[in-house]
């Protein structure tokens, strides 16, 4: 049975995907809600901040309810775990392209568009299905394999300056970032809760920390 005396909240700042999330963790006999209460936000064990959309509206979302201030003391300070999720992960990035704007800068990393030569083959967006290749462990990975497909969706990616932040990287003409870990920061430019069994024991994996 689920563990359920850890408070697992999925950070409700306007940008969409966070019922899809929290039904994920429902199918997996998690308990978990979706707050932008700022009380609710500081009693979670566990944190999730998922994201579909622009960079620079996130980041105003977040500023117009107020968020940044309690992320940043859970996170920085009181190190609780965070799984970012597409443009959650992006928002943990210093800079964006998207919008021109500061992110968190809870990683020494830009978010970039991506720059593609053959556009015939390669389409921006990039969605669907790819690999992942583990740069470095990150302590819930040990049951992947190079075999293991995740669900893209994203016309961005991050760039890191520090490649010990670099948890996997995934290729689409070229090698890209698709996932990063610092400390108690986790994120993944794919979806895990979109990617089956392979996603579901990731995220598992988080919560069970």
């Amino acid at each position: 049975m689920p563990d359920n005396s850890k408070r697992i909240v999925i950070v409700d700042y306007g940008m969409g995907n966070l019922r899809s999330v929290f039904n994920k963790f429902r199918r997996m006999g998690y308990i978990s809600e979706i707050s932008s209460d700022k009380e609710v936000i500081k009693s979670a064990d566990k944190l999730i901040l998922p994201g579909v959309g622009h960079f620079a509206k996130g980041m105003r979302n977040l500023e117009e309810k107020g968020l940044i201030d309690v992320l940043n003391d859970k996170v920085l300070h009181k190190k609780t775990p965070i799984f970012g999720i597409c443009l959650g992960m992006q928002l943990f990035s210093e800079y964006s392209e998207e919008g021109d704007c500061r992110g968190l800068g809870w990683i020494n990393a830009k978010t970039v568009r991506f720059r593609i030569d053959d556009k015939i083959k390669y389409k921006i967006p990039h969605i669907g299905w790819n690999t992942v290749n583990i740069v470095n462990k990150a302590g819930i990975d040990d049951f992947l394999t190079d075999e293991d497909f995740f669900y893209f969706v994203h016309s961005y990616h991050i760039q890191c300056r520090d490649m010990t932040d670099v948890w996997m990287t995934s290729r689409y003409e070229f090698e890209f970032i698709s996932a990063i870990k610092k400390n108690n920061i986790f994120g993944t430019q794919f979806h895990p809760e979109k990617s089956h069994d392979t996603g579901f024991n990731l995220l598992k994996k988080f919560i069970e920390l």
